[in-house]
């Protein structure tokens, strides 16, 4: 009676079963549900009558009555067949959700107010007035409220929140500016070009939105079975209660047979078969810093052909450093980095901050000659064999440090262009014949810039020319007395990337590069990443579009770090977010690699590959259990070897069935994800 009340609160917390079951069999459709309602319901209601009958036995004072139906008990059954699949239900549950988070936390990004100049006055408003044609003004530090063109100013626009690239960009008179990008210098006053749903922001949402849409949810293994296996185990269970009428058998007899056949071909095994599986691979991912989202991304990842990866955070550092310093015939590494820093001290530029750290880091003595070592003989080339002779000629002769000596009393911007410095001596260089309170222009930028100030040797220009090509960024100092030299500064690979590719190619995979960059730089990072194709030049647009192309070709992964990776994540057939990207990525993909190497992009699809092998043996398992299972119930060997099935050892022999299911789920624990032996 105990177990009869506590079957009884399973089942109705448990009623969907029993609601959809006999839905899809009034549909003529029946599915898992109808299965495990049918094997839990037929233990309940004979569970139910063999109670009945035992009392009936007992009033009668027939104890060999009592004795035979005190076995036929199966309530446990009823309550553990909805608890098991229950269990197998809710690991697959959280599997929804991702897009809407996508899309808040990229409307986030879009500023609230604008300030708009209405009759001569600044005025803030809601964003949401400012019409196509307003003329709107934006401080240092202000976010752009909508697309527009600069009318007056000129600063350096940080657009990382739509390009993925870290340096910002100079805006000056007559360029466009987009909305949630930054504004980090100067004063900017813009027309505006387009607001609401027409800036670049919101066509990124709806990417986002539409390519949510269209992404169609994979069916499970078992799911695809289980419209061929129910309705087989429904008709077998059926047929073997007539067949035993038939051949004379009690009513008893032939029902006993015939819920046997649906207790044992309950599909617990097949229901556990993958969501037990995917969640100790989930645990298995965790413990490496690799969180796959939903059932579904651990089972895909490692059916891709095709890995898209980003450039800038994924590839690279995503972080400028200085990576090579040519100082000018008669000037040394260090004063050109101690004029350089004192400069670029009073800029906000990334590109200014990669050569301030290096001078107070590491310092010119430090790293000059590991660095240009390393570029001497990288192509044995016209432009490595002047390198080589501007190395050979120089004299040393001026090691002065100027930081100590120089104070910068006024700089500016020059936008599009580089940075201008006033400086004056603090100290007497009798040697040089300088006094105190002497001043020194300095100046720092391009070389259409610096050429303006002084003639840049030719072997120079062939110099970054040459920096160009490796994907560099060639930066030119010189005061009003001469050149100085170049720094070059670049966002250098991460050290595991090219090792990380290879091992993507090992797997057969076609790894393809995807950047807004230039070509010119995308090139020269692709090669030196050993990519088997590279795509340079690329909006967020282009890029979501890049992956519909290739998604022409295979299934594709695609990898990356930014808000303009949002869309192409959510097209991919897996979005693959590195952890120490932006929210809206992290929220777009569906796998998220937290310790942010790409290394761990081979190690997501090794995992994922020994997941599915594992789903399969399940699934193996649990077929094979109820092709030896379901006969031996119907009695189908009574004759031939007297085996006969009671109801309770279907039960038993169930349970067995999970319990092996989730024994060799376990064996996932052991998987090692960066063994690359198999690969």
């Amino acid at each position: 009676l105990a177990q009869l009340l506590l079957a009884v609160i399973v089942m109705v917390i448990n009623q969907k079963f029993f609601i959809n079951g006999f839905k899809g069999i009034i549909h003529k459709s029946p599915n898992m549900d109808t299965l495990v309602a049918l094997g839990s319901g037929a233990a309940f209601v004979y569970s139910t009558y063999a109670l009945f009958a035992m009392t009936d036995a007992q009033m009668r004072m027939d104890m060999d009555g009592v004795m035979h139906y005190m076995h036929e008990f199966y309530f446990e059954s009823a309550a553990m067949i909805l608890t098991l699949i229950t269990i197998g239900k809710m690991l697959e549950a959280h599997s929804k959700g991702k897009t809407t988070d996508a899309l808040k936390s990229l409307m986030k990004l879009a500023a609230t107010t604008a300030t708009v100049v209405i009759d001569g006055e600044e005025k803030q408003v809601p964003v949401e007035q400012v019409s196509k044609g307003d003329i709107f003004v934006v401080k240092p530090g202000e976010n752009i409220p909508v697309d527009g063109e600069v009318l007056e100013g000129s600063s350096a626009v940080n657009e990382s929140a739509l390009t993925g690239e870290s340096i910002p960009v100079d805006k000056t008179v007559g360029d466009t500016v987009s909305a949630a990008t930054l504004n980090t210098s100067g004063y900017l006053k813009c027309q505006a070009t387009r607001v609401g749903e027409d800036t670049t922001l919101s066509q990124i949402i709806q990417m986002v939105s539409d390519a949510a849409a269209t992404k169609a949810p994979i069916a499970k293994i078992a799911d695809k079975v289980s419209g061929v296996f129910v309705p087989a185990v429904i008709a077998i269970a059926f047929a073997t209660i007539v067949i035993w009428l038939i051949a004379g058998q009690s009513v008893g007899f032939a029902l006993a047979r015939g819920i046997s056949v649906l207790v044992i071909s309950c599909p617990c095994a097949l229901g556990l078969a993958t969501p037990v599986a995917i969640m100790v691979g989930n645990g298995v991912g965790a413990k490496n810093g690799i969180m796959f989202k939903t059932a579904i991304s651990l089972e895909q990842t490692g059916k891709m052909q095709i890995v898209a990866l980003d450039k800038t955070g994924t590839i690279t550092a995503g972080e400028p450093v200085v990576t090579d310093i040519y100082p000018a015939a008669g000037v040394s590494d260090k004063s050109l980095v101690s004029i350089a820093k004192i400069l670029e001290a009073r800029s906000e530029h990334p590109l200014a901050k990669a050569i301030v750290n290096y001078a107070d880091a590491d310092g010119p003595e430090a790293g000059i000659k590991q660095v240009k070592a390393g570029n001497l003989s990288s192509t044995g080339n016209q432009a490595d064999n002047q390198i080589a002779d501007i190395t050979g000629k120089l004299q040393q002769k001026d090691t002065t440090d100027y930081a100590s000596i120089l104070t910068i009393t006024d700089s500016k911007a020059v936008a599009g262009n580089g940075l201008f410095g006033q400086a004056v001596y603090n100290t007497d260089i009798p040697e040089e014949g300088i006094k105190a309170s002497d001043e020194l222009k300095i100046y720092g930028g391009n070389a259409r810039y610096i050429s303006e100030i002084t003639d840049i040797p030719s072997d120079m220009i062939n110099v970054s020319e040459h920096l160009s090509e490796n994907g560099k960024t060639p930066m030119f100092f010189a005061t009003d007395k001469e050149f100085l030299g170049i720094i070059a500064v670049a966002d250098t690979i991460k050290a595991d990337s090219p090792e990380a590719i290879k091992q993507l190619k090992d797997m057969g995979l076609y790894v393809v590069m995807i950047t807004g960059d230039n070509e010119k730089s995308a090139n020269a990072i692709g090669k030196i990443a050993g990519v088997d194709e590279v795509v340079a030049g690329v909006l967020p647009d282009g890029k979501e579009k890049e992956i519909r192309r290739l998604k022409e070709k295979g299934k594709v992964i695609m990898v990356g770090d930014g808000i303009n990776d949002a869309p192409a994540l959510t097209a991919a057939d897996i979005g693959i977010a590195i952890g120490a990207g932006t929210d809206v990525a992290i929220d777009a993909a569906d796998v998220v690699l937290m310790k942010s190497r790409l290394s761990d992009v081979a190690a997501a699809i090794r995992l994922s590959h020994r997941t599915i092998r594992n789903i399969h043996e399940n699934l193996f398992w649990a077929f094979i259990y109820n092709i030896i299972g379901i006969p031996l119930a119907a009695g189908a060997w009574i004759h031939l070897l007297g085996w006969q099935m009671n109801p309770m050892f279907g039960a038993a022999a169930m349970s067995l069935s999970s319990f092996c299911v989730v024994t060799n789920a376990l064996r996932l624990n052991l998987v090692k994800v960066y063994d690359t032996s198999r690969d």
